[in-house]
């Protein structure tokens, strides 16, 4: 069996995963690796989390697929329960996060057009932002290397820097409907907002009639500490989309909205075919279960801190591999010194798996269900790595 047959999208490593439990996954051969990729940080409560797994297993043994022409009460219920937890008043399901981002932009303009600005379609996003792979979603995040040999950029998207809330009030324009932006970016190369950036957004918005979108597909769902980012600031965003995390390794995501920003989306405005299915619905609401347990968030904070604490003391014994630790929750990063590629292939040969991102980072993004002795095991093995990739450094010179 080959990788002939599929479109060559991808630059896959050469590892095939039979099994998984946890934070470990293991091939046929038997040999066995930590997971701090966690599928690109999907994989939120690990591998064969056995809450998810009766969930699924129950629900495909009774339903799969009916179609939103009828109700699906799990949908209802998951619905609910993230409008119980968030700002929102009204949640449209998706499969994924490009999705979710299709119909956040779709619900900004939308709100424009329905309360009589329907000059009002152009969005404000910034740089270094991913918010998916369809046609709008490449415009939005606004990256060369994504866009380049598929046509004409899809019209409707202002960039400026990161964070930078003067450049954004410079961009407002009589045509401008909404702000997007990740609190942390995730592809991007694990970049926070500057403190106070997201309340004088927030403000900017009220200011111009605009609505405040966030992109919250990889940093929501517990992966900070809060079930949403935003919820560490006291602002709240008129649209969010979520998803990677709710479904937990299932393909599930989400746009919620208030319900003056949703208030345009009537019967036959979107729609979906797969979204919102009984099977993603059952995991969705499995992931909740845990995640809203007593005392769930409040342990992922006190384990990013001893992440982050080991992190940083690897990166002060080898500066010249690692030159800064950055991030917030369980989704944390290392700028590298040398090639982010090169420390990947290290950190891969000591049977542990991360995520490359831009600025020339590492991303770390290990279940929220990781031990404390995971954390140190995986802690280690960087260490090893950048042991390893500074003596050959040393050598070399």
């Amino acid at each position: 069996m080959t990788a002939g047959a599929l479109y060559q999208t991808f630059s896959r490593v050469p590892l095939e995963f039979e099994r998984g439990e946890g934070c470990w996954l293991e091939t046929r051969s038997g040999e066995r690796y930590l997971d701090f990729a966690g599928g690109i940080a999907v994989n939120s409560l690990g591998h064969s989390h056995p809450h998810l797994v009766q969930a699924l297993t129950e629900q495909a043994q009774k339903l799969w697929h009916v179609s939103n022409l009828y109700r699906v009460p799990g949908q209802e219920r998951l619905a609910e329960r993230l409008v119980e937890n968030s700002f929102a008043d009204r949640v449209f399901f998706t499969n994924s996060g490009a999705e979710a981002l299709e119909c956040a932009i779709k619900t900004a303009r939308r709100y424009q057009f329905v309360n009589g600005h329907p000059e009002k379609f152009r969005i404000i996003t910034f740089e270094g932002a991913f918010h998916g792979r369809t046609l709008a979603t490449i415009a939005a995040g606004g990256q060369k290397k994504y866009l380049e040999g598929f046509g004409p950029v899809v019209e409707g998207f202002d960039q400026v820097p990161f964070g930078d809330v003067a450049a954004a009030r410079a961009a407002i324009t009589p045509e401008t409907a909404a702000i997007l932006i990740e609190p942390l970016q995730g592809e991007g190369g694990i970049r926070q907002l500057p403190a106070g950036a997201l309340a004088a957004l927030r403000k900017l918005c009220d200011d111009n009639g605009l609505l405040l979108i966030l992109d919250e597909v990889q940093c929501g769902i517990g992966r900070t500490g809060k079930l949403f980012a935003y919820q560490w600031t006291d602002v709240e965003p008129d649209i969010v989309a979520i998803a990677k995390g709710i479904g937990g390794g299932f393909p599930v995501g989400a746009c919620l909205a208030t319900e003056a920003a949703s208030a345009g989306m009537t019967a036959g405005t979107h729609g979906t075919t797969f979204g919102g299915n009984p099977l993603a619905m059952a995991v969705g609401n499995a992931v909740l279960d845990v995640v809203l347990a007593d005392g769930f968030l409040d342990g992922v904070s006190r384990k990013a801190l001893l992440l982050k604490q080991g992190l940083a003391s690897v990166a002060d014994d080898y500066p010249d591999v690692i030159e800064d630790v950055r991030g917030f929750g369980l989704m944390a990063g290392v700028r590298c010194k040398m090639p982010n590629g090169d420390v990947n292939a290290a950190i891969r040969a000591e049977h542990m798996l991360v995520v490359p991102a831009g600025d020339n980072v590492l991303r770390l993004l290990p279940p929220l269900i990781v031990s404390d002795d995971e954390i140190r095991i995986g802690v280690e093995r960087i260490r090893a790595a950048a042991a390893k990739l500074s003596s050959a450094a040393q050598s070399a010179a």
